[in-house]
């Protein structure tokens, strides 16, 4: 069968329509895609009654500028200062006969803690006072009573903590940022008269300090002063020991105690900051939330641009205005509340004595005839609209069945011309003679392996034979 050049052109004008159609389903974007959904009022906002925020023991704190500082995190621990450490011993041999202390009491320089019998004869046998030579607590006691004591024996140690050193391990690049006071032995001479205390604070003045936190006493914080740097550099980590001086009045930091650093590396000023407890969310998505000054007990999920980051603030590039109150206690705790106890609508209706829409927003005539027209829609009988569907987006189903309906109609009427072209060149066209009759011949086609053609053309063979017989009878 041979079909003529304007059918092949018919077929591929029909097959190019329906891939242009199935080209531009692909390429063009979805509305989702071209505008992603921006969080409305409603979703960025908890609101909670009373009873919420007092289990949630939510606690806020305003934005303001102030000098911001610079730090570097590190690790430590505490020691006693060598110097503030003596020990006591007999100067004659003989025996402990009374032992007046303990390890961890609290001793006064001159007071007797301990009496030694001596060897020496006679009857009583001489007796020594021993006494304490500083202030302090006794640390260390490797004496019972009734031991036997000689003169090179020590028998307790007695440790002035009133203040301590506090030693860190600094990275080596950090040590050249850090400065120690002018003239440690200057410094760490006692400040007990007013000529001492003018040159002890001009020497410290701009030295490094550090706000030190010990673990076992959480809720306390002790300032540092930058002393000296260790004699040596530890090869293997990299570091160097930075002895920082602390006081201790209240006699509650022990040596050895592990110690965590955060060492002041610079100072800037006017910095917009919010403490460090309110910053929530990844590194990629920060956000804090915001106080709603119109709404009692709401609080606004509000992304934020952060800087640095130190171990009490953190700098505020955008997001948030000063004057604004942010959560600070009880703020990761937001998080897990989702809409909060009562709804956005709720607490508007309350404060304004009015309704709002049920995104907060208000009801103007647009919006009442948009919901309006959205109850309508959802009210027709099997027409479902998908939770969360943007307003006046169409339907993805009918979008794509309908797309789907015209693409097969292509199809069909590509197939149905075929069709008919095959049946227009299979159907033989049998000339009649001069009687107005078929001939008698065989009619051979380019399709003679089809056998519905064979049967046709016997059919119209017999036909004529029976009309030759007939007339000629």
């Amino acid at each position: 069968m041979q079909i003529s050049f304007p059918t092949y052109l018919t077929r591929i004008r029909a097959i190019a329509a329906l891939v242009i159609v199935l080209v531009t389903i692909a390429l063009v974007p979805s509305r989702a895609e071209e505008a992603p959904a921006k969080p409305t009022a409603a979703s960025s906002t908890i609101v909670l009654n009373e009873i919420g925020v007092k289990n949630l023991r939510i606690e806020t704190a305003p934005v303001e500028e102030q000098d911001f500082e610079e730090t570097a995190f590190t690790l430590g621990n505490i020691e006693a200062i060598p110097r503030n450490i003596a020990t006591l011993s007999s100067r004659i041999p003989g025996r402990i006969i009374e032992l007046k202390v303990a390890p961890g009491d609290m001793v006064e320089a001159g007071t007797i803690i301990a009496k030694v019998e001596s060897r020496q004869p006679g009857d009583p046998p001489p007796v020594i006072p021993l006494k304490a030579t500083i202030s302090g607590m006794v640390t260390r006691l490797d004496v019972r009573l009734g031991d036997p004591v000689e003169p090179d024996k020590v028998l307790l140690e007695i440790t002035d903590l009133r203040e301590v050193y506090a030693v860190a391990r600094v990275p080596e690049y950090l040590a050249g940022r850090m400065k120690p006071t002018m003239s440690a032995v200057h410094a760490e001479t006692p400040s007990t008269t007013s000529p001492a205390n003018g040159p002890a604070k001009s020497v410290t003045e701009n030295a490094t300090v550090a706000r030190i936190t010990i673990a076992t006493l959480a809720k306390q914080k002790f300032t540092g002063t930058l002393l000296r740097f260790g004699t040596s550099a530890d090869k293997e980590s990299g570091t160097l020991d930075a002895i920082f001086r602390l006081t201790n009045p209240e006699g509650l930091l022990r040596s050895g105690m592990r110690a965590e650093f955060a060492i002041v590396l610079s100072h800037r000023k006017n910095v917009m900051c919010v403490p460090k407890a309110s910053l929530q969310g990844e590194a990629s998505n920060r956000f804090v939330y915001v106080k709603d000054f119109g709404l009692p007990n709401a609080f606004v999920k509000t992304p934020v641009v952060v800087g640095e980051i130190n171990d009490r603030f953190v700098e505020i590039i955008s997001g948030v205005l000063p004057a604004d109150e942010v959560v600070t206690l009880g703020a990761y705790s937001l998080g897990s509340v989702g809409a909060g106890s009562v709804s956005l609508k709720e607490a508007l209706d309350a404060a304004h004595g009015h309704e709002h829409a049920p995104d907060g927003g208000e009801l103007t005539p647009e919006k009442i005839a948009e919901m309006k027209a959205k109850k309508a829609a959802q009210a027709k009988p099997g027409d479902k609209p998908e939770q969360g569907a943007a307003e006046g987006e169409a339907n993805p189903f009918w979008m794509y069945t309908s797309i789907g309906l015209f693409a097969l109609l292509l199809v069909s009427l590509a197939f149905r011309g075929s069709s008919g072209i095959k049946e227009d060149a299979e159907t033989p066209v049998i000339p009649k003679n001069s009687h107005g009759k078929a001939p008698v011949t065989t009619l051979v086609t380019e399709n003679s392996d089809e056998a519905d053609l064979s049967d046709k053309v016997e059919t119209r063979q017999k036909s004529a034979e029976l009309t030759r017989s007939g007339g000629g009878h």
